[in-house]
């Protein structure tokens, strides 16, 4: 029988995403997990600073964060739920793709996103399907669907 999560144990710290992730400073884009239910969906939290390295280039006059790095965080909380899941190979998932992503409206430091993901579909415990929404200050700035695949 599956063990509930409580609301005291749902929550996960940078240094335990650094344990269920491999991405590193600077491609860690997931602070702090807020909920977390393994294998199912997660809502993290990433803090948005002027002392990251793309506002140097992105835009200096007015630093605007990346889409790329807004879906980025997203499929992050993405592999959060899947590398909990005990029946999944462990390995490398990496992205199969993107669909119906939509840009709402910009992220800038000192936003903070709080980003929900949820399991779509695992196939062939190789290929898999999330949901992620970014939202800042209540209101949405992205959501679209993310695919991934276990690399060999």
């Amino acid at each position: 029988m599956e063990k509930k999560l409580s609301s005291e144990n749902n929550q996960l710290s940078s240094e335990q995403i650094l344990g269920l992730l491999p991405h590193r400073y600077p491609f860690a884009l997931v602070d702090k997990v807020i909920e977390n239910i393994p294998g199912e969906r997660a809502v993290a939290v990433k803090n948005v600073t002027i002392n990251e390295p793309q506002f140097q280039g992105h835009f200096p006059e007015r630093p605007l964060m990346p889409g790329v790095l807004i879906v980025e965080s997203m499929a992050q909380v993405g592999g959060i739920i899947v590398t909990q899941m005990p029946n999944l190979p462990k390995g490398l998932f990496v992205f199969a793709g993107i669909n119906n992503v939509k840009f709402r409206k910009p992220v800038v430091p000192g936003d903070q996103l709080i980003i929900s993901c949820e399991l779509l579909s695992i196939k062939r415990q190789r290929f898999g399907k999330v949901k992620g929404e970014a939202h800042v200050a209540g209101k949405l700035v992205c959501a679209g669907e993310l695919m991934f695949s276990l690399v060999d």
